[in-house]
């Protein structure tokens, strides 16, 4: 009877699969740890990706920092930068407005922000962010660039040059500043 018990039960086939390194050579240890990450450990790895270019996974990690709920004027900015790089200007001016709240003395979300509405062709508004951000730090070479443009988009070319010739004393290799600048004094009459 045990033979015929045997001939009704189907074998199963075992499959064996081979590492692709041998166990000896590891030379760290393996971990899983099902304990959240914390909002600096976040952080900083978004920071880590975003500083080494790998701009996909800083998205991912603020996008999850915000998600959590979790609050930092850094990350704001920084993810408002990355938005304003891939043209979402208004998502990015919602974030670097979020940075501002957070931390209102926080002068590059001010500069960042002026930058956006510059783009949007607001032009009031962004020369008021860029002069705030130049009010909290002096040394932002592309907020005193950005508010020439802007002064000089309106026709203030007096203070447009003023500023163009701080970015320029901040950053001398600023080539942009420096066309903008000789367009400028070309209409001012400064041959």
């Amino acid at each position: 009877m045990m033979e015929s018990e045997n001939k009704n039960v189907s074998e199963i086939e075992i499959t064996t699969f081979t590492v692709p390194f041998a166990i000896g050579k590891m030379k760290e240890k393996i971990s899983i740890s099902t304990q959240k990450p914390s909002q600096e450990q976040i952080i900083d790895q978004a920071f880590k990706f975003h500083s080494e270019g790998n701009i996909l996974e800083a998205v991912k990690l603020y996008e999850y920092f915000i998600d959590q709920g979790y609050s930092d004027h850094r990350v704001f900015s920084n993810y408002g930068a990355i938005l304003k790089r891939l043209g979402k200007l208004e998502e990015a001016k919602i974030s670097l407005r979020k940075a501002i709240q957070l931390k209102p003395d926080f002068a590059p979300a001010h500069s960042n922000l002026g930058a956006i509405l510059k783009r949007l062709d607001k032009l009031e508004e962004a020369e008021i962010s860029l002069r705030k951000a130049i009010e909290l730090d002096t040394e932002l070479a592309d907020a005193h660039y950005n508010l020439g443009v802007i002064l000089k988009r309106l026709d203030k070319l007096e203070e447009a040059e003023i500023s163009l010739r701080k970015a320029i004393q901040l950053k001398p290799d600023f080539a942009p500043a420096h066309s903008n600048l000789e367009n400028i004094l070309k209409k001012l009459g400064k041959l």
